[in-house]
């Protein structure tokens, strides 16, 4: 079950009673303007001001009517008495329901937006720490260049900071409110009205409405999670490769009592990256539901509502749970600079190879000429296992041009370094 997943904010924010909390927000607030404007009477407001509900029989109701937001309603209507046919003026369920989701909405970002601010101070922690820390760089999973193990992590905090603006600005479109009535006429309901409640909320209004907020607005909010959990599954697949025994570069963190296997005690497995993989996967799938809300025949059905049900709080909730994760994963992870120094020497030097290449270009070689060479003595080391130097050093095409001490000054992993500081610099890290 996904409630398995909910940290106790976010889960504060998808409860019930919040639920409950924020409609009864929303319709004190219509109330509120309608009394300025002379509809309710003065008295009337003030004891509309303390209306409640009583979950118990709310529950009750729903299962007699078969409608939840007229349960509600009636639920109210109980604590009020006469003033109770003042509640509701003019709304379908929607301008209320729709309305107060935007609310919870916002709620909702606001602990993802905490989270994420957590996971970027943990990354350019771990990231200047290692700024220096040599690693092999690797493409289609063989050894490329090195580079810096602190640019690596660096990379990650930059799309972290883009996926930090994608969900302010995610925020922003669904922090939306519509109070315009049934089908969004405003035949019941004025235009001023909806702009003094939304006001009053703190929400922006849906310049035209149908009978819901339309709801390209929440399949951009879901994909933006999606998003960011995407972005979590490539950082976490990265630790899970870097993991693997032959590689053994960076381990995710290991607690004392904590077990593996459940039949072979030595193992110590990523599971925790792997489970941020796992639950990445769940997000297409929300993004493609929140996708399929876009389409409702008309001013309205209902066909998005049983969705959103389950899609909007679960990817709030299990985002919320990955990024507190990761966070504990990067603060957490173990890093072995050594190990990382002993896998580059694994390639005999062949790394190297760009750099000789260049210099015998520098030399005045043809550059397929040059190629030819470079890649002739970089295959015969391979295969024999011996040093690429040493097979450079033999080679009269190469001598003639380049000396040994020329050769061997060209095999220095600190040059992959030079412009580290400047990419750091960069991002203000």
């Amino acid at each position: 079950m996904i409630e398995r997943y909910a940290r106790p904010g976010m889960a504060r924010v998808w409860s019930e009673e919040n639920k409950l909390d924020a409609w009864l927000r929303v319709e004190i607030a219509v109330c509120e303007a309608w009394a300025e404007r002379g509809v309710i009477p003065p008295a009337a407001i003030e004891k509309i001001r303390g209306a409640k509900y009583d979950a118990g029989r709310w529950r009750q109701y729903e299962r007699e009517m078969h409608h939840d937001f007229n349960a509600f309603v009636r639920s109210v209507a109980d604590s009020l008495g006469e003033e109770s046919r003042f509640v509701h003026l003019g709304l379908t369920s929607y301008d209320v329901e729709d309305t107060a989701l935007a609310l919870r909405l916002s709620e909702a970002t606001e602990v993802l937006e905490d989270d994420v601010r957590a996971l970027m101070d943990a990354i350019a922690v771990r990231a200047r720490e290692h700024r220096q820390t040599l690693t092999m760089g690797r493409s289609h999973g063989v050894h490329a260049e090195p580079t810096s193990f602190g640019l690596k992590l660096a990379q990650w905090w930059d799309e972290m900071r883009r996926n930090s603006h994608r969900l302010t600005h995610a925020k922003e479109q669904v922090s939306v409110g519509k109070v315009s009535g049934p089908v969004g006429s405003h035949a019941t309901v004025p235009p001023d009205v909806e702009d003094d409640v939304c006001g009053r909320l703190g929400l922006l209004v849906e310049p035209i409405s149908t009978q819901i907020v339309h709801r390209d607005r929440h399949a951009q909010y879901v994909s933006t999670l999606a998003l960011i959990a995407a972005s979590l599954e490539k950082f976490a697949t990265e630790i899970r490769h870097l993991q693997r025994t032959e590689v053994l570069e960076v381990e995710e963190p290991f607690s004392p009592g904590q077990t593996g296997s459940s039949s072979m005690p030595h193992k110590r497995n990523p599971e925790k990256c792997e489970r941020i993989c796992g639950l990445a996967r769940l997000f297409r799938g929300y993004a493609v539901a929140a996708l399929e809300n876009v389409a409702t025949w008309h001013e309205r059905d209902i066909s998005h509502s049983s969705v959103e049900r389950v899609v909007l709080p679960d990817a709030c909730i299990l985002l919320d749970y990955m990024l507190d994760l990761f966070t504990y994963i990067v603060r957490g992870m173990q890093i072995y600079p050594d190990r990382m120094r002993e896998n580059m020497d694994a390639s005999y030097g062949l790394p190297f190879s760009q750099r000789v290449l260049l210099a015998l270009i520098d030399k005045g070689m043809n550059r397929q000429e040059a190629y030819k060479v470079v890649q002739a003595n970089a295959m015969k080391a391979w295969e024999s296992r011996r040093p690429y130097l040493d097979f450079l050093a033999d080679d009269e095409q190469v001598t003639s041009r380049l000396s040994r001490d020329e050769l061997a000054g060209l095999f220095d992993y600190g040059w992959y370094l030079r412009h580290v500081d400047e990419s750091f610099a960069r991002l203000g890290l």
